[in-house]
């Protein structure tokens, strides 16, 4: 009798996913800045038996120039398991890429070889704005009722942004996601507690607000991102907003627990206006509402003026610029990139609220410009920024490049991309991986990585 079988990368727990095979292979968005040449979906060799070990294997480029690919996801991931949507029969093939500037939806396909994906359908912008109402695609999520895609801008790119919902099988634009959207017009990242039938959302800006940069003076009159908002995951309402205020500026990648139990998370915060200093926060349940505790303060370090670029020269010192977060599979270790001092850092987080450092590297760097053990070109530019952990926790893989108008910014010699691998101790502590560096091939900066079968931030459960 035929019988239909669970996508074998599916877990119906992360308890479970931690227990998975480890990758071979990764996908990476590699985008180029000066908009002369299609960006690219990189195929990376992970597997350390491998004699291609650090080393891009395949590559898929985009149809049309100046996409800048971002932060892309999978069709299909372990939600397909939960209770209230289930499809099983769904399987984890199909990459679904954003171009944040162009507004337009690729569709790969990672079969028959996963080292030679295909483009099997392109979503045009015009199509999504006429459908959804929407433009400027960030960031993709595999959930219960189908894929979801958010954008920073509405069809005019101007406020509010939102999220769309795509059909998981045929890729068709359903439509809007918001019934009630309440006082939320800027939107950046999005996620869930699917235990708790919540939607968390943060904010950055408009899209004029930052396609040719940041703009001081917006930054500096804390007129970005400094919202969290928390809806009705079934009904698509706004429940509740939290402002952290005018000092805290850009309020970007969120985190829940992995735990469905778990009815917290964690957030970055780019800067500070006070002291350029950057944050975590934890939200969490506090009685009937949403609440949310800063728990970690990450100072800016003095520097030289004459080391620094012109946007930072007048404060005498570089931010710590903390542009993205990664949580393991087992809420255990909170992954923080300080992409302007050029740090990763590791934090214990089985407390929440009280988190510990637990390691640390130095790679890049507005000012330290940290090397690499394998790097032929000595001091590197750029700094951690991308970051993404193996579902077993023992793998930490990151990149360098945040944006191809905001790079020259914080770096304006340019940037060199690299992507990296950290190995990561049982009990906290990590190291560079001396054999995995990757000297990205000029014309393209690197971004976004994806794990084969699933990664830290890809996947989302229903069962503890």
């Amino acid at each position: 009798m035929a019988t239909w079988q669970p996508d074998p990368s599916f877990y119906p727990s992360p308890r479970m996913a931690a227990q998975a095979p480890a990758e071979r292979l990764a996908y990476v968005a590699a985008f180029d800045p000066d908009r002369k040449k299609p960006d690219a979906i990189a195929v990376v060799d992970v597997d350390p038996g491998s004699a291609d070990y650090s080393r891009i294997v395949g590559q898929v480029d985009m149809p049309n120039i100046g996409d800048e690919l971002h932060h892309f996801g999978w069709n299909a991931c372990s939600s397909c398991l939960c209770p209230n949507a289930p499809h099983p029969h769904m399987e984890r093939r199909y990459l679904v890429v954003p171009g944040l500037r162009s507004s337009r939806l690729h569709i790969i396909d990672t079969r028959p070889d996963p080292r030679s994906p295909k483009i099997v359908k392109v979503i045009e912008p015009e199509e999504i704005a006429r459908k959804a109402g929407y433009s400027r695609l960030h960031t993709i999520h595999c959930g219960p009722e189908g894929i979801y895609v958010n954008a920073l801008g509405n069809a005019e790119g101007k406020r509010p942004g939102g999220i769309f919902l795509l059909d998981p099988e045929s890729f068709d634009v359903l439509g809007q996601w918001e019934l009630h959207r309440g006082p939320q017009e800027l939107a950046y990242d999005f996620w869930w507690h699917l235990g708790q039938d919540t939607m968390v959302t943060s904010e950055w800006g408009t899209p004029d607000t930052f396609e040719d940069g940041l703009v001081p003076e917006i930054l500096l009159g804390g007129k970005y991102g400094r919202r969290l908002h928390f809806w009705d995951l079934h009904k698509r309402r706004h429940l509740q907003e939290i402002d952290f205020g005018e000092e805290y500026q850009l309020v970007f990648e969120l985190r829940p627990a992995h735990d469905p139990t778990k009815a917290y998370g964690f957030v970055g915060c780019v800067i500070s206006l006070k002291d350029l200093s950057s944050s975590i926060w934890t939200w969490y349940r506090d009685g009937d509402k949403w609440a949310v505790k800063k728990i970690i303060d990450i100072p800016a370090e003095p520097a030289d003026p004459a080391d620094l670029p012109p946007l930072l020269k007048g404060f005498k010192a570089v931010p710590p610029l903390v542009t993205d977060i990664d949580l393991s599979m087992d809420d255990r270790f909170l992954y923080v990139s300080c992409w302007g001092t050029g740090e990763m850092l590791q934090y214990d987080v089985s407390d929440p609220v009280s988190p510990k450092l637990t390691g640390k590297v130095r790679i890049g760097g507005i000012v330290s410009r940290a090397p690499h053990p394998k790097a032929a070109n000595g001091a590197l530019n750029g700094g951690p920024q991308m970051v993404e952990i193996s579902r077993d926790g023992k793998r930490v893989y990151f990149t360098n490049s945040l944006y191809g108008a905001i790079d020259p910014q914080f770096y304006p010699d340019g940037i060199d991309g690299w992507m990296v691998k950290l190995d990561v101790a049982e009990n906290g502590g990590i190291q560079f991986d001396e054999r995995f560096f990757i000297d990205w091939p000029k014309g393209h900066r690197p971004h976004q990585v994806r794990l084969e079968g699933g990664d830290c931030s890809s996947d989302s459960y229903c069962y503890p």
